[in-house]
């Protein structure tokens, strides 16, 4: 007889859980098949290959947007050890996400206000407005007075 099977059932539940949770591998995040660490490593060229039609477009007509790059950039280098940058302020919603941008903070306008966005492997190549709606979803309910759906609701 075995140890694990001298143990009561939850035991060896809670035993087996916390080995998985020891012996679970960090998840890595790979763009197009190639991680993260090793995109930083391509030139703009080879990078652009991997990004969808529109964002080649883009990046071919010219970007103004190299002015935040560096900003984050300079953000990082200051930033302490182990801590995150300090958040830059943007409203550029249509910038697309490279991977030089990946562990920044950048505060995203809406409109309203500066939405605070930590941007992570899993967004390169999305746009940042993505992750700063614009817009105060609508949220149905009854039917108010002014519907002309209103349904009749009598009054005792």
């Amino acid at each position: 007889m075995s140890a694990a099977d001298s143990k009561k059932p939850d035991e060896v539940e809670s035993g087996e859980a916390e080995a998985e949770l020891r012996g679970k591998p960090f998840r890595r995040f790979f763009y197009r098949g190639i991680e993260v660490h090793k995109l930083l490593d391509l030139t703009h060229a080879e990078l652009m290959k991997l990004f969808h039609a529109r964002a080649r477009r883009r990046f071919a007509r010219g970007t103004v947007t190299g002015k935040l790059v560096k900003r984050l950039r300079a953000a990082k280098k200051s930033a302490k050890e182990h801590e995150k940058p300090a958040a830059i302020k943007t409203h550029l919603r249509n910038m697309i996400i490279v991977p030089e941008m990946v562990g920044s903070v950048v505060g995203v306008y809406t409109g309203l206000n500066f939405t605070q966005v930590e941007i992570k492997p899993d967004m390169i190549g999305h746009y940042l407005g993505e992750f700063a709606l614009s817009y105060k979803p609508v949220k149905h309910g009854r039917p108010g007075m002014g519907s002309n759906t209103a349904k009749f609701v009598p009054l005792k």
